[in-house]
């Protein structure tokens, strides 16, 4: 039988929009699976779920141990208890292209970390545009960020090669953060260059606003200040690279409210492309 693979989704008031992202893993092609779901608002999303026949045996429900502890806490509060040999991680407004799974546990096989591409998307489902797309390729921690310029929370990793915890203090970035604490002990990811995985940008989102983004600055900068220190202990090119993808991560954050305001409905992805092309050349 094909390994289950774990898929953590913190919920917080996230009634309009679960029932989209848990649909989207009761469809999944791979069907070896659990989906923890963690309230992090005292709600009780098993009854809700069953309200709407989407309830499902394969379901672990638990709660955050609070109201607002924030998606960090709550993911670890599934990485304590869960013994799947595999995880992934889905946003509680997000899904899962139907092969997800099957192609990322077919790649843990082999690999200890699986990215994929991603379809982003406005919060109807309406298509924006592919990040990451391309060949399947494997990738050293340096190269990561040029390739998976969005965020980080498409991943799924073998548990037996490397684990992490969330860093609740860190305001935005924790998956980056995250992924970096699994570099540590695995050398290089897997990335599948099909987009499987639906990443909703939304008006609030922090890299999405109206003006530069104070803690998303602030945990750049750390992060950052973390790799050049030696925190994670990756190969001095490793860190050349990741630290030149967030230097200018930081002046793209630093000039996005002026081009949002130039061009409004400006994704951060499509404003920072040119400056890393630009670095690249």
């Amino acid at each position: 039988m094909p390994s289950v693979i774990a898929v953590i989704t913190p919920a917080f008031k996230s009634q309009d929009t679960l029932s989209a992202t848990v649909r989207s893993v009761l469809e999944q092609t791979h069907a070896n699976w659990q989906h923890w779901i963690i309230a992090d608002d005292g709600f009780d999303y098993a009854g809700f779920l069953a309200e709407q026949g989407l309830n499902d045996p394969r379901q672990v429900f638990c709660s955050s141990g609070g109201v607002g502890r924030g998606a960090s806490n709550a993911r670890n509060v599934a990485l304590a208890q869960l013994t799947a040999p595999y995880a992934a991680i889905l946003d509680a407004d997000d899904r899962l292209k139907p092969q997800k799974l099957e192609h990322c546990v077919a790649a843990l096989g082999h690999h200890g970390i699986v990215t994929t591409a991603l379809d982003v998307m406005t919060a109807d489902f309406t298509h924006l545009r592919f990040v990451g797309t391309g060949p399947d390729q494997a990738l050293r921690p340096g190269a990561h960020k040029w390739v998976n310029l969005s965020m980080d929370s498409m991943i799924a990793w073998d548990r037996r090669r490397g684990d992490g915890r969330y860093e609740p203090a860190m305001s935005n970035m924790t998956d980056l953060e995250f992924l970096l604490q699994l570099y540590s002990t695995i050398p290089t990811s897997q990335h599948l260059g099909t987009p499987l995985h639906d990443y909703i940008k939304r008006d609030g989102s922090m890299s999405n606003g109206k003006d530069v983004a104070a803690g998303m600055i602030a945990s750049k900068t750390e992060i950052l200040r973390r790799l050049e220190t030696g925190h994670y202990g990756l190969s001095p090119e490793d860190v050349d690279g990741l630290a030149g993808f967030l230097r200018i991560s930081l002046a793209a954050e630093a000039a996005y409210g002026a081009a949002l305001a130039a061009e409004p409905g400006l994704l951060f992805e499509d404003h920072i492309e040119p400056m890393l092309a630009a670095a690249r050349a």
